[in-house]
């Protein structure tokens, strides 16, 4: 897929397929229309009004293409139909044009092909020689009656055609020798060549279009201002430039985005440095509450998390949903974020609007080695959420069987320690906590004998007794039970596992 496909997925200027090197006319293609590939396989698919697009038509394309006019003539002679079109109804002055090919497009014109033919996507000579830049072509196909004031099937004129793909002297030529041409004109998108210009990281055209006096503030059809897209495309020039002529930095969309909410969610640092530097209001929320840490949460971008907390952004804030920034980055499975918000100190113990923390959302999709992290960090494991559930009940519940396990070691460590660690302890017991499956050799002789007594000695639900023993709580124990109901063994063979060291 070419560049200028890749640029513009939503309008039909945006399919053009450039193919120098073959001496091909790009192509136009309409998001969820058919792939027209005519031209350019070896193939011609295309039909007439009257039927099938003959071989001297085709021919007479690709002659169109790479500026064969003594070919051209050759067919004309022939009584080829110069008006012939391909199945995107594409003529030979279609092709003519948007390669830039002067001589071919004056032959046409001479034997009277239709100046203003539309192809399927709206799109004219005219309109081909502004998306492309060759100005020659353009001021030849204006002298020959164009119609200056056409527009594609998106609403796009030729100056939103030329400031889209960055081509200033065709700018300069419509604004300066076409009559009516308004700076501020709307696509059907509401977007003026400013906003195009800006979407694309156009910074040459964007200053030119100041120059002319363009709106600044103008917004699309989604309320979004050049600065939206600026900073939604990481365009950082473009949006210094926009910047210094003075805009609403905190400037919100119809989904209350503002500029810094679109790069956070881009993942464009520079740009969320920028636009912080300049004044932007970190702690801005969208119509669902969401603020920019929501968003670099999101995406996992780390970077910007850190830029954002360090400009103070309020790093437990919560959506619509209740979720905390944490709480998405959990459920997005993203442990370098997590890690960010728990160096923060950020409050893991957050309901959301299922009552649930970071540690269900944990605990409930199976996140090992985040809830290992939380769980280090210690947080409040008798919370519960809507349905009564623990993390733990969650962790049996999902059948996460190291994951319970994990959170009973958690909470018989914190017992004990508050019984036996005093503060001269405290840094060694950090520094080497976990509580993930033990597979040390030193308690291989412990995990060898509980699973003889199991297997042995044990009498089925005998092993609740030896784990009251052991100080396993009865929510404990339900949870291990839940694990190994239906098993041949008692679950007391899995007491090692379950957080006897502790």
């Amino acid at each position: 897929m070419a560049a200028a496909e890749r640029e513009a997925p939503m309008c039909p200027e945006s399919h053009y397929l450039v193919l120098h090197e073959k001496q091909h006319l790009p192509r136009l293609g309409l998001t969820g229309a058919a792939s027209p590939k005519a031209g350019f396989d070896g193939r011609y698919q295309g039909t007439t009004p009257t039927g099938p697009v003959l071989h001297s038509e085709k021919e007479f394309h690709d002659a169109a293409k790479r500026n064969d006019t003594a070919r051209m003539e050759e067919l004309i002679k022939k009584g080829v139909d110069i008006k012939a079109k391909n199945n995107i109804d594409r003529t030979a002055l279609h092709w003519a044009a948007g390669a830039g090919n002067e001589e071919a497009v004056r032959l046409l014109l001479d034997h009277d092909a239709p100046v203003d033919d539309e192809d399927s996507f709206g799109m004219n000579a005219l309109l081909l020689s502004a998306w492309f830049g060759h100005l020659r072509v353009l001021q030849i196909l204006v002298n020959a009656g164009a119609k200056i004031n056409c527009v594609n099937k998106n609403g796009r004129n030729l100056l939103h055609c030329a400031a889209q793909r960055g081509h200033i002297r065709v700018m300069e030529f419509i604004m300066e020798d076409l009559e009516d041409m308004c700076v501020d004109e709307t696509d059907k998108a509401e977007r003026t060549a400013f906003h195009l210009a800006a979407e694309y990281g156009q910074l040459e055209v964007v200053e030119f279009l100041i120059r002319l006096g363009c709106s600044h503030s103008a917004k699309d059809k989604e309320e979004n201002t050049a600065l939206h897209l600026a900073a939604k495309n990481g365009h950082l020039s473009v949006l210094q430039k926009i910047l210094d002529i003075g805009v609403d930095l905190d400037e919100k969309n119809l989904e209350g985005l503002t500029a810094l909410h679109l790069a956070a969610e881009g993942g464009h640092s520079a740009c969320v440095k920028l636009l912080l530097e300049a004044g932007a209001d970190v702690n801005a929320q969208t119509q669902k509450k969401m603020n920019c840490l929501h968003y670099a949460a999101l995406h996992g971008y780390e970077e910007i998390a850190r830029v954002l907390m360090g400009a103070g952004i309020h790093a437990d804030a919560v959506n619509y949903q209740n979720a905390s920034a944490t709480h998405i980055a959990v459920l997005q499975n993203f442990p370098a974020m997590v890690k960010i918000f728990i160096d923060a100190e950020c409050d893991l113990d957050i309901p959301d609007n299922r009552q649930q923390t970071s540690l269900h959302i944990a605990a409930e999709h199976g996140r090992q080695d985040i809830a290992e992290m939380i769980l280090i960090a210690g947080v409040n494991l008798k919370l519960t959420d809507k349905q009564g559930k623990t993390s733990l009940d969650v962790a049996a519940r999902g059948n996460h069987i190291n994951l319970a396990d994990m959170i009973i070691k958690a909470d018989r460590f914190y017992k004990w320690e508050k019984d036996n660690l005093n503060s001269d302890s405290d840094s060694w017991v950090a520094k080497h906590l976990t509580f993930k499956q033990d597979h040390r050799l030193e308690t291989q002789h412990i995990r060898s004998v509980m699973w003889r007594l199991a297997t042995k000695y044990l009498k089925p639900g005998e092993w609740k007794k030896l784990a009251h023993y052991w100080k396993f709580t009865d929510a404990h124990i339900r949870a291990i039970e839940q694990q190994w109901t239906g098993i041949n063994h008692s679950p007391g063979i899995f007491l090692p596992s379950f957080g006897l060291c502790f």
